[in-house]
């Protein structure tokens, strides 16, 4: 299968499309082929061409996952052309490698690791979770706590920091729920469940519009059904959690 993007726009075919000139291809581990056209190439008929973000809620879970992988080995093949050491163009090396002919620098495709937490407090009918909603987010949707792990720094320890900083509170029982691959450009979101221990929200201003305690039954809008961020507060809602 070929999966195509022209810029950072992604092709929705009717049907499996045929050899196109590329600018960049990559042959994924699965065996499909990721391309990226010109900006110029006219788009054949029966080809609608849509963001990433965009072709979520047309496109089928496994579609949709296979083109993120597609976006991000263009993304990293893309972006290491040259070697960071000394500048040198990159060759091929073992798997899906470069390799810098003059100084020996190895990069391999790596994702940018971030953690995501779902706290709640109380208990039963009195369950509440501790949502917040970022400057960029739609009008009033909600999410659980994300950032980015530092240098040196293990999942819990992120998961932590970043509740302290961003919502002023402790929390304890923290526990693993999951992870998904988010192509927005690579990353890799790690998700945890955890209950309040101690602590009033002060959300931080410059990273956090607005933060609140919701119950279960009184939830606001909630992000995408294919991410996991909406996953974890759909199992919350339904004592899965």
């Amino acid at each position: 299968m070929r999966i195509v993007f022209q810029g950072d726009r992604l092709w929705l075919a009717e049907r499996d499309l045929p050899e196109l000139p590329a600018q960049a291809q990559v042959r994924l581990p699965e065996g499909h082929l990721a391309l990226r056209v010109a900006e110029d190439h006219p788009v054949p008929e029966g080809v609608e061409v849509l963001g990433l973000r965009e072709a979520f809620a047309r496109m089928a879970p496994e579609a949709w996952v296979q083109a993120g992988r597609a976006y991000q080995w263009l993304a990293w093949e893309a972006g290491h052309r040259f070697c960071g050491a000394c500048a040198t163009p990159l060759a091929p090396a073992e798997g899906h490698g470069r390799r810098c002919p003059a100084c020996g620098l190895t990069v391999f495709p790596s994702n940018a690791t971030a953690v995501i937490v779902l706290i709640g407090r109380g208990q039963g009918a009195d369950r509440e979770l501790a949502l917040a909603r970022s400057p960029h987010f739609k009008p009033g949707v909600y999410s659980a706590v994300a950032g980015f792990t530092e240098p040196g720094e293990s999942l819990e320890q992120a998961v932590h920091r970043e509740v302290a900083e961003e919502l002023g509170i402790r929390i304890q029982n923290l526990r693993y729920f999951g992870s998904q691959p988010w192509p927005f450009p690579n990353g890799l979101m790690v998700a945890f469940l955890a209950d309040h221990l101690e602590g009033e929200l002060k959300p931080d201003p410059v990273e956090i519009e607005d933060a609140r305690w919701f119950r279960l039954d009184a939830l606001p809008d909630l992000p995408s059904a294919l991410s996991i961020a909406r996953w974890m507060l759909d199992a919350a809602v339904e004592g899965r959690g």
